[in-house]
């Protein structure tokens, strides 16, 4: 097993495990890694494990592959100091198998004994010093250099009245490398052996021109979230656990400056008249600011991030949230357009699981998504995604998420999805689902199933429509399917704990009827929880109609797990 850092012209840093002794790199589908670039050929280069070694051989393309600027045909062993280029893409070794990195460490000893480096020798050996998806940590020296050296920057790109707004991201960090590096040369005699000049020149152009040190941890798969409480605190979520990163701002007005380039692209703003706004990353992760004078600290940011790959109902049973026999009846009750609501706390993976049931919609059909910031990543071909807007400074232009569900019915949609129900909106949603629009899918915040349906209640009265709660359950009862619930545990698993359908409305009561559940048996020696899932014995009442119209359905998957 190996690791790759690697980086498109223009892109974000990224990292991928090898899990295998063999890695096949180009634009086409079928390699390990796919890069669409019209310079790279369908099948580009292989990296592989040779006695223990990692090489790379070309495959024949016609702009060839490179090591440390020297076109190859076969090279190696590679380490990770070599830089490998295959078309408009740079591949770093970011971390081997521990008889591996032997030579690696005693490269690195010898870098951090030699005397300090110019930033010209620093801009010359650019690829000794990108970054693995692991964030170095940042020394107090090595803070108080970077808020110099940032200060000084933010001023010298002041004081020449550079238009930075028109600039390109590459654009603008050629301009910051061509300014920093003359104050790096200035201050180089300064700066403390412990200091790093090559991390510092780095850490500096993230937080001028980047995102900071949120860079390290957006390319780091294992890192799920991201918080920033104020300038001076970062924590991480990894396998679920909150822990410190040890990273920090150099001011709140840097923290500021992040906050900025996310959400100028995209359209939104965020001031003292308007201190809170939802945006989106490139990639779809999810984004969340708050500034004073509402955020006490400083502004403060968060990012729930988004998978870079795929996720499919395998990838959930081998993480344990779910087992095949309830992966089968979901797949049922999509195809066969059950209404779904998907409920369960905060971060406990509804998005994630919208995402991974919207797999079984059949591609011949049209859905329609409306979220207030886009997070779903659909793949279907007829698909439309609308996304709310917020006032403009004026207070004017907003457009809400139920204006948009009420446009869908006019859009000819076979399937509705609704990123998360929060208010009035839920209202047009049941009504969708009771007048044809079968199939749909939305999620809602609550901790059990009977909540979800208190909480789609009220959410209807939300609406401000005048109408009787005997009036809301039946359109709740007629319009919902199946619920299915969510739950994040504190040792950070989450798994669906409850599949229930909504059998009908009995004494103006709801009845709920659990057909797969959780059993919790205990924890295991590092505090993970363990236990089974079950089937209830319960058959859900749409399958013996699914037997009457003479569809193949397996009734055995709803036998109890000792009759089974």
């Amino acid at each position: 097993m190996f690791e790759l850092a690697y980086q498109q012209e223009g892109g974000r840093r990224r990292s991928v495990t090898i899990k295998t002794d063999r890695c096949t790199i180009g634009s086409g589908r079928q390699n390990d890694i796919v890069i669409k670039s019209r310079k790279i050929s369908r099948r580009h280069a292989v990296m592989f494990r040779d006695e223990g070694r990692i090489q790379v051989e070309d495959l024949g393309s016609m702009s060839g592959t490179w090591v440390n600027r020297e076109r190859v045909i076969n090279s190696g062993p590679l380490g990770t100091e070599d830089e490998i280029t295959i078309g408009n893409t740079r591949f770093w070794l970011a971390r081997m198998d521990a008889q591996e990195q032997e030579p690696a460490k005693s490269r690195v000893l010898t870098q951090v004994a030699k005397p300090t480096k110019t930033a010209s020798q620093i801009n010359s050996n650019a690829h000794d010093v990108e970054p693995t998806t692991q964030a170095p940590l940042v020394s107090g020296e090595m803070s108080y250099w970077g808020k110099i050296l940032h200060e000084r920057l933010i001023s010298e790109m002041d004081l020449r009245r550079k238009d930075v707004s028109n600039m390109s991201d590459q654009q603008l960090r050629v301009e910051a490398e061509t300014l920093l590096d003359p104050i790096l040369d200035l201050l180089s005699e300064e700066f403390p052996h412990s200091v790093d000049t090559a991390v510092l020149r780095k850490n500096v152009l993230d937080e001028a021109v980047g995102l900071g040190p949120l860079e390290y941890f957006l390319d780091d798969e294992d890192v799920t979230e991201i918080m920033v409480n104020n300038h001076q605190e970062v924590f991480i979520e990894r396998a679920g656990k909150l822990t410190n990163s040890g990273h920090s701002f150099s001011s709140d007005q840097a923290v500021l400056s992040v906050i900025e380039r996310i959400i100028t692209p995209i359209g939104r703003r965020i001031d003292e008249s308007s201190p809170m706004v939802d945006a989106r990353l490139k990639d779809g992760s999810r984004v969340n600011a708050i500034i004073p004078p509402l955020a006490l600290k400083g502004p403060s940011i968060t990012i729930r991030k988004f998978a870079q790959n795929r996720l499919r109902f395998n990838d959930l049973i081998e993480y344990g949230s779910v087992n095949q026999l309830m992966v089968d009846f979901l797949r049922i009750c999509v195809e066969q357009r059950k209404n779904i609501v998907v409920s369960g706390g905060t971060g406990s993976g509804k998005t994630t699981l919208l995402n991974v049931l919207s797999n079984f919609i059949p591609d011949n059909e049209r859905i329609i998504t409306v979220e207030d910031a886009a997070e779903l990543r659909l793949h279907q071909p007829n698909l439309v995604s609308l996304e709310a807007r917020p006032s403009n400074s004026e207070g004017k232009g907003a457009v809400s998420i139920r204006e948009l569900v009420k446009n869908t019915l006019r859009m000819r949609p076979d399937r509705i999805v609704v990123g998360e129900c929060r208010g009035g909106e839920a209202l047009d949603m049941l009504q969708a689902m009771n007048t044809g629009h079968d199939g749909s899918l939305t999620t809602a915040h609550a901790n059990s199933p009977r909540d979800a349906l208190a909480r789609l209640e009220t959410m209807v009265l939300m609406a401000g429509m005048d109408l009787p709660i005997s009036a809301i359950r039946e359109q709740v009862a007629s319009a919902v399917n199946v619920i299915v619930q969510q739950t994040r545990f504190p040792c950070g698993s989450r798994k669906i704990v409850k599949i229930t359908e909504v059998v009908g409305i009995e004494h103006n009561t709801i009845q709920l009827q659990d057909i797969f559940v959780f059993r919790q048996s205990g924890r295991d020696e590092s505090g993970k929880v363990i236990g089974h899932f079950e089937a209830t014995g319960f058959i859900p009442a749409f399958y013996e109609e699914l037997g009457e119209i003479g569809l193949d359905v397996d009734l055995s998957i709803f036998r109890k797990t000792a009759e089974r």
